[in-house]
């Protein structure tokens, strides 16, 4: 398949034929398997997409577009979310930041702030609890100092949860309604990583029974199918609540996100495209939709 977006490959895929065929829905399986789809989930949204084609008589390739932009808005629809996780903070809210090394989770945790500040006017703290690098916590610093934020920070190799401990007293004590925190990345081992999270989600439910708490995995847009096995270790690791997608531009590789959706029932929440803090959004699942696969 020549290279270009999904969206490119799609409009040149659909300018081949006039009418549908099984040689079209058969290479538009091959399309959604390269696009980052898992196999299966491309073998059900073709059988789906099928289905509703012959159900509505359409026989046009032009249908196909919108009845696939239908079909995948509503398969990340169905997934669950809270929504207050996108709103102001009602009571102490708890963001734990989770990911991969490289995805943006320090970067991620500024921006986050940033818009609270902006849109909320309330100072969330931050917490440095990626103690693993001293490049992390020197890097939140700085994000604290630009952003006018209190950042709660250890020496490198200090106990992640005792920092986490120490940001939710500090929030409780100042009033704040929301910590963000960074977590780290990479330890010696997998298992050992799994481990300090598991022990950092029992700090924060004991010491903040009554807060809001989300587990937010990051991910990095260009990693295609590698991001959902990541996702799969953190989420058995510590139950996540949504993901952040980070480096997202219309010629990244998204078709992951329906793959987080239908395989592990997590809602992506916000898309970062930039290095600013205004650089991030929420998500929009018809607006990711329509551009994922090229309708203005």
């Amino acid at each position: 398949m020549a290279s270009g977006t999904f969206a490119d490959k799609l409009k040149r895929l659909l300018g081949l034929e006039g009418r549908l065929s099984d040689e079209l829905f058969d290479d538009l399986t091959d399309l959604l398997v390269e696009g980052d789809f898992g196999a299966a989930e491309a073998y059900k949204t073709v059988d789906a997409l099928k289905a509703y084609c012959k159900k509505q008589g359409a026989s046009e390739v032009e249908a196909v577009k919108t009845i696939l932009s239908q079909l995948l808005t509503e398969q990340l629809q169905k997934v669950p979310q809270s929504q207050a996780v996108l709103q102001k903070p009602d009571r102490l809210t708890i963001m734990l930041l989770l990911g991969v090394n490289g995805v943006g989770k320090t970067t991620t945790c500024a921006k986050l702030a940033s818009q609270y500040q902006r849109l909320y006017q309330i100072r969330p703290i931050l917490a440095a609890a990626d103690t693993f690098r001293a490049a992390a916590i020197d890097q939140l610093k700085i994000h604290g100092e630009r952003l006018g934020l209190r950042v709660v920070a250890h020496k490198q190799g200090g106990d992640p949860g005792a920092v986490v401990f120490d940001a939710i007293e500090a929030a409780q004590a100042s009033a704040s309604p929301l910590v963000i925190g960074d977590t780290a990345g990479r330890m010696h081992t997998k298992s050992a990583l799994v481990e300090e999270l598991k022990k950092i989600d029992r700090i924060v439910l004991s010491k903040a029974q009554d807060a809001r708490y989300y587990k937010l995995l990051v991910l990095d847009a260009t990693t295609g199918r590698n991001a959902l096995a990541q996702a799969e270790v953190f989420h058995s690791a510590v139950k996540l609540d949504g993901v952040i997608l980070t480096k997202y531009d219309s010629s990244a590789k998204g078709g992951v996100i329906f793959s987080l959706a239908e395989s592990l029932s997590l809602p992506v929440l916000y898309l970062c495209t930039g290095e600013q803090y205004n650089d991030i959004r929420q998500f929009d699942s018809e607006a990711f939709v329509k551009e994922f696969i090229g309708i203005s």
